[in-house]
């Protein structure tokens, strides 16, 4: 039986048997028994590599400890409102603040941009998901956006792709007019900026022949 820890581009855990090739948390959301007791614990949601200095994890969802969640890639965890970790991804942190700050402005502070990405995750009263309008024709690639309920991927100039656990199906002609958008707005613009992260910024399947 798969735990319920892989992450959709909502935000939602699932129980899946694939594990993703992003790793991450967002602090403790199991019991002593490893059932999901919290969506989320803390405004630190970050995304991880699979593997880093050869260290080994012990077991999956023990007592106390954070909750390693995964992703398809990161465009899924970008969608859920993750952003790069400090420690095993300390150059695409860096350049993430970069990118934030702009040219000649401030490096922000990790709890600032973790109130920021908080914000733009949740209603203001902090349960709803938040989505965003902006136009198709502006989205970059990685970007996800809400269609008929579910999460579809921006790729390319004229398509969307269909996300599922096990990777990316269905595509269809990406829309004119307003999007809904799921992605939160500052981690939009890091996709515009060219983000090429140390991870899989894509699943595969994205790039397969449909």
């Amino acid at each position: 039986m798969p735990f319920q820890n892989r992450v959709t581009p909502f935000g939602e855990l699932i129980a899946h048997p694939g594990r993703g090739l992003v790793y991450g948390n967002r602090g403790c959301l199991h019991d002593a028994a490893g059932r999901m007791r919290r969506h989320h614990n803390g405004r630190r949601w970050i995304a991880c590599r699979l593997q880093f200095r050869g260290w080994k994890r012990g077991r999956l969802l023990q007592p106390g400890r954070f909750t390693e969640l995964f992703f398809l890639d990161e465009a899924t965890a970008f969608a859920a409102g993750h952003r790069p970790c400090a420690l095993c991804r300390r150059a695409d942190y860096n350049h993430f603040l970069d990118i934030c700050a702009g040219a000649g402005g401030r490096r922000p502070s990790a709890d600032e941009v973790d109130a920021r990405l908080h914000a733009e995750r949740f209603d203001l009263a902090g349960r709803a998901r938040r989505y965003h309008p902006a136009a198709f024709a502006g989205l970059p690639d990685g970007a996800f956006v809400l269609e008929a309920g579910e999460p579809w991927l921006v790729k390319g100039d004229d398509r969307l792709l269909r996300w599922t656990p096990e990777g990316y199906s269905a595509p269809r002609p990406r829309p004119d007019g307003q999007a809904v958008v799921i992605t939160p707005p500052m981690l939009v613009a890091v996709l515009h900026a060219g983000w090429e992260p140390l991870v899989p910024l894509l699943h595969p399947s994205a790039s397969a022949d449909q």
